[in-house]
């Protein structure tokens, strides 16, 4: 087996049985299998068993970045022998390009690129391309265009002690991989030369630069260098160089490429001429003669993406390359939280191509820019093989595609017999409930109502119970929360509680207030860096209470929370479906006293189906409990440690006020202490820990607006000698 599983742990609770029927499922080509994994009952290590025991490569799929930044830490500790890799969305920030034609408006594409997670993306191409071991944590980045895996691995470079190659020959390989000489400032996508000693920095490595020496027409020796100190760290028989960008190609295909753009804009300027849209030719005429010369003249144009169709020399309509291309054939696909990854795979096609046809109707880009696109649902389908979806709430398309008796992959819509939509579904016997009126895509017969193959995973090692559920009146639902909250404070313990509007969530933060408790509300109009913070607070008791929306679901990891209260629970919809009731009821899972009131009159669906879910569960781990002797006990997490802040930085500012020179110490202060926060920021970045990295971002920001005119002046530094500064 190819994967070494690394751990201090052994398979507990549910976690054997989980992952020997998993396991076996996958031995036998199943291509759907459900994991039903409750919160702390160690989703993240059957997956890591199961992908040992399965010895293919694996995609493990998140619908955010901050979930796959944690789930890619915890590969990485389980596999520390083999490549563990992760692929995101590169950008900081992104402006999509955009055109609103109501008010005449054209929104220019704009992007901050992140390098190091840019560094992490050639690293997952080129370990894809050269390994059997590879583990590719991703989210739905990996969907979207990428360059031809054939281009890229044509492109590569094999280098090894004695082969017969010239300096000249071993440089023009790196021009045509997009290094750049650079014989002063060296960093990652550059190369210089000193004489028959050619030194490179690949793109995807982080502090290392291999160093190539030569004699004669052929290679010497081949060493690992630290690119800061020059300090050789290995000596090695081999390397193979990746190209320094994801989307690279001949230059032959290059020509080819410009001059299938050339026809297809003369046809399209053709076109709105004729229609008598003489704005839009000319718009299509200057756009595309400019991108054509900075091709021919830099190799490369901004936005160059949108032609790459033409590029890659894919046939109108066809599906662009992904990460996907990069992977073998056999490839294992785990999603994670798949209730809400597999719906947000499904909507990424639509969105960009409404965004891009306006773009093409006006002129702004050629009609082959709509082939620059993610891919549709049915394609990834057909990309992927075999695939475990993993979640506490599978919606209807996972568990009906799990059943055995499916080839293909089902699109499930419509309504049962009662009215209700088809994603409601037993999850204690995981069987499906239709009534023959679904629309269905691939070999569905309703009448195959077979039991779906969902392992449940419903036994915690800790001992922990699902929250209790009280059902109370929605009548003085506002006074009875009161004095709950009350009660909970008093022990110390936090509290969550979830409301249907923004607008109620902020009146009953302020009306709590009013009562003397400690609350804040969250919601999406807040800064995503101020709600990483709101949540740190809560669990340091810098206040108890938290109303939210939807935003207090899956992902939250909150041991303090020992009550959750859902007003209005009766409320049938999108936020009082079942998904959203478990998921919400579940944030008090972490907390032996855990509860979860729910008011309402009137049991719904949801409500039942909550019910029913929670007492199983429940049954189940007291019976483990008992057989096992298991005590629980709440979860134990240290609190994150505070972000910077405008008093820290005071505070830190000044105990450096005894060595500062007397003029213009303010501003020296918050250099000195914005140039540390700079530090900090990098080394966060680094790290992959986004929001903590976003935060020291926002405060430096912050301390730079206080006083711009002091920090944008000359600035006096302490150097011992009376006169000299700097800025």
């Amino acid at each position: 087996m190819p994967f070494r599983l690394v751990s201090d742990y052994q398979p507990e609770g549910d976690q054997a049985q989980a992952i020997a029927k998993l396991t076996k499922s996958l031995a036998t080509g199943n291509q759907h299998q459900t994991l039903l994994g409750v919160t702390g009952s160690g989703k993240t290590f059957t997956m890591a068993n199961l992908i040992r025991n399965h010895g293919k490569p694996t995609l493990i799929m998140s619908h955010n970045k901050t979930l796959a930044a944690q789930l890619y830490s915890e590969f990485k500790n389980f596999f520390p022998h083999n490549a563990v890799e992760y692929f995101v969305s590169y950008f900081d920030y992104y402006q999509p390009e955009a055109y609103i034609p109501r008010s005449d408006t054209y929104i220019e594409k704009d992007s901050a690129i992140n390098d190091e997670i840019e560094r992490l993306r050639l690293s997952t191409m080129g370990s894809l391309l050269t390994r059997q071991d590879t583990i590719v944590v991703a989210s739905v980045s990996c969907i979207y265009g990428l360059g031809s895996p054939d281009d890229y691995q044509n492109m590569m470079v094999p280098v090894w002690v004695g082969q017969k190659l010239t300096r000249e020959e071993f440089l023009g390989s790196l021009v045509s991989m997009l290094f750049e000489r650079n014989d002063i400032a060296f960093g990652r996508g550059k190369f210089r030369v000193r004489g028959d000693v050619v030194e490179v920095h690949p793109a995807y490595l982080d502090e290392t630069a291999i160093r190539v020496e030569f004699f004669d027409d052929e290679v010497e020796r081949i060493t690992s260098i630290h690119t800061l100190t020059g300090h050789v760290i290995d000596r090695l028989e081999n390397h193979t160089f990746f190209p320094a960008k994801q989307f690279v190609t001949s230059g032959d295909k290059m020509k080819r490429a410009m001059t299938a753009i050339r026809e297809e804009a003369k046809e399209q300027v053709a076109f709105f001429e004729k229609e008598g849209k003489l704005i839009e030719a000319q718009r299509l005429r200057m756009r595309t003669d400019y991108d054509l010369e900075m091709m021919s003249e830099m190799g490369f144009c901004q936005g160059i993406e949108n032609y790459s169709r033409h590029i890659t020399g894919r046939e109108p309509g066809a599906r662009p390359y992904t990460l996907l291309d990069f992977f073998p054939r056999d490839f294992l696909l785990l999603v994670d939280e798949s209730h809400a990854t597999i719906p947000q795979v499904g909507g990424m096609y639509e969105g960009d191509k409404s965004r891009k046809t306006v773009l093409v109707d006006h002129g702004f880009r050629l009609p082959s820019a709509l082939d620059n696109r993610p891919l549709r649902f049915e394609e990834f389908m057909q990309m992927t093989g075999q695939r475990v979806y993993v979640s506490a709430t599978p919606g209807a398309f996972e568990v009906v595609n799990s059943r055995p008796e499916n080839k293909t992959f089902i699109q499930v819509k419509g309504k049962d017999d009662k009215g209700r939509s088809i994603s409601l579904f037993d999850l204690k016997k995981a069987r499906i409930k239709p009534s023959g009126n679904e629309q269905a895509v691939g070999d569905f017969h309703p009448e195959r109502r077979g039991t779906a193959l969902v392992v449940e995973q419903i036994i915690r090692p800790t001992g922990l119970l699902d929250p209790v559920l009280t059902l109370r009146p929605l009548k003085g639902q506002i006074d009875e929360t009161i004095e709950l909250c009350r009660q909970r404070v008093e022990r110390n313990e936090r509290v969550l509680i979830t409301t249907l509007t923004k607008k109620t969530a902020e009146d009953l933060s302020e009306y709590l207030l009013g009562t003397g408790l400690k609350v804040r509300y969250l919601h999406s109009d807040i800064d995503a860096v101020e709600r990483v913070e709101i949540l740190r607070q809560l669990r340091a008791a810098t206040f108890d209470i938290l109303i939210g929306i939807n935003l207090l679901r899956e992902g939250l990891d909150l041991p303090e929370v020992s009550l959750v209260c859902i007003l209005d629970a009766d409320k049938e919809g999108f936020l009082r479906n079942e998904t959203s009731m478990i998921q919400t009821a579940g944030r008090a899972a972490r907390h032996v006293a855990g509860e979860c009131v729910i008011f309402c009159d009137k049991i719904t669906d949801s409500i039942q189906a909550l019910l029913d879910v929670t007492e199983y569960r429940r049954t189940r781990q007291k019976e483990h409990n008992e057989a096992y002797g298991i005590t629980p006990q709440s979860v134990k997490r240290a609190v994150q440690q505070s972000l910077h802040t405008h008093e820290f930085a005071k505070e830190h500012a000044d105990k450096l006020n005894s060595s500062l020179v007397a003029d213009d110490v303010a501003a020296y202060d918050k250099l000195r202490v914005i140039a540390e926060l700079e530090e900090e920021m990098r080394e966060a970045s680094s790290r992959l820990e986004f929001e903590r990295a976003a935060h020291l971002r926002d405060q430096i920001k912050s301390l730079k607006e206080d006083a711009p005119a002091q920090i944008q002046k000359p600035v006096k530094y302490p150097t011992g000698r009376k006169g000299r500064s700097k800025k």
